[in-house]
């Protein structure tokens, strides 16, 4: 697989979603006789995208109505809900930030401490309305933060960082132990991220109860290009998929691996499960939701980083309900709505009954796939030519 780079050195061809495409089989299917559910940690879910853990996308109301909708809306323990009583006038004020102040702005408003009552008042407002709960912190916070979740009543624990190891080394401070971790939490955990073979198999032996897969790619993130770091999603959701199907043959457990990034519309996110995801994250299309909390602007959760942030402040507008952008119906010609719609027809059209199916579909190399007979609608950047 490998091709020669330079003397002594060879590198792979990885490959992203603008670079393949899926092939209809032999069989279609009525995409409304389709299953798009998932499970997970004993949970089963009729949507199988979950929103991010991002100030600009997920607040306690917005995790209610992604509940209501039959999916997950995970919310950022590190960010400006368990920081301000008042959270709404923060992000109000983010979003009225000039671009060449945005990220000093973030910066500034992030170094106010975490108020671990707040962490306690969001989760109960949540459950409150009977909507799953799912919340984030970083390593670091991880072991109180987890106590409070499991205290009230939380459905499901994530560790997140930009680059997730089962074994961090550090002399400076105490590291995380993850195996110790998962085995003393009292609520699923799930872990991100990774993006090779070799984590995702090393991770899995923690006893997390799922895996974000994912370094770099999202729309607001910016790791790629301060870090150098990164695999783009296809390959990554390939080989993270060898790895959860190897584990289950050996051990009988199938943990599942949820792509993190890099998917606007819907094609992306049915690339995704058909290169083997069992779920995926978004960020920047619920970021356009009226009830998302940015009020169309979207920051990365590294944005906030006092001293090298790899997250900036994006623009992406609002353009309809998060049930527009879920279900439909859509009144914009670029895929970003309608989500659900998408996956359902493009399964329809694979002639896949559920999600696992979608694991065997054809995928071709395809790079002419964005462009090929689309010249009007880059010339009048419609549809496919934005």
């Amino acid at each position: 697989m490998a091709e020669w780079i330079g003397i002594g050195k060879r590198a792979r061809r990885c490959y992203g979603f603008d670079e393949i495409a899926l092939v209809p089989g032999s069989q279609t299917i009525n995409p409304n006789e389709v299953n798009t559910s998932f499970e997970i940690a004993g949970l089963t879910f009729k949507v199988p995208i979950l929103a991010a853990a991002m100030d600009g996308v997920t607040d306690v109301g917005f995790a209610i109505r992604m509940s209501q909708l039959g999916g997950i809306a995970v919310l950022n323990l590190d960010g400006v809900q368990t920081r301000y009583d008042n959270p709404d006038e923060v992000l109000k004020e983010i979003a009225k930030a000039d671009s060449k102040k945005a990220t000093k702005l973030v910066q500034a408003i992030y170094t106010k401490p975490i108020k671990e009552r707040l962490i306690a008042k969001r989760i109960n407002q949540i459950k409150s309305k009977k909507a799953t709960a799912v919340v984030s912190c970083i390593p670091a916070h991880a072991q109180r933060f987890n106590q409070i979740a499991h205290e009230n009543k939380a459905d499901i624990f994530v560790v997140q960082s930009t680059v997730t190891t089962a074994r961090h080394i550090s002399s400076e401070y105490k590291t995380l132990d993850l195996f110790k971790f998962c085995r003393q939490s009292k609520i699923p955990v799930i872990i991100g991220n990774c993006v090779t073979y070799e984590t995702t198999l090393e991770l899995m032996e923690t006893g997390c109860c799922g895996l974000l897969i994912g370094i770099g790619p999202g729309a607001a993130c910016t790791t790629r290009g301060v870090l150098g770091i990164g695999v783009p999603q296809v390959t990554s959701t390939i080989d993270a998929a060898a790895a959860r199907d190897f584990y289950y043959k050996r051990t009988g457990r199938y943990i599942p691996i949820i792509t993190d990034g890099g998917m606007s519309r819907g094609g992306d996110i049915c690339k995704a499960f058909a290169s083997g995801a069992d779920a995926v994250m978004v960020g920047s299309a619920f970021a356009r939701a009226k009830e998302a909390p940015g009020r169309g602007y979207h920051w990365g959760m590294a944005t906030s980083h006092e001293n090298l942030p790899r997250g900036t402040r994006i623009y992406v507008g609002t353009t309809g309900t998060l049930q527009q952008i879920l279900f439909g119906p859509a009144n914009v010609d670029d895929g970003s709505q309608n989500l659900m719609g998408a996956l359902r027809t493009s399964m329809g059209s694979l002639g896949v009954k559920d999600i696992k199916e979608m694991h065997d579909v054809e995928i071709i190399i395809a790079p002419s796939i964005q462009t090929e007979g689309k010249l009007f609608q880059v010339a009048q950047q419609v549809g496919m030519g934005k």
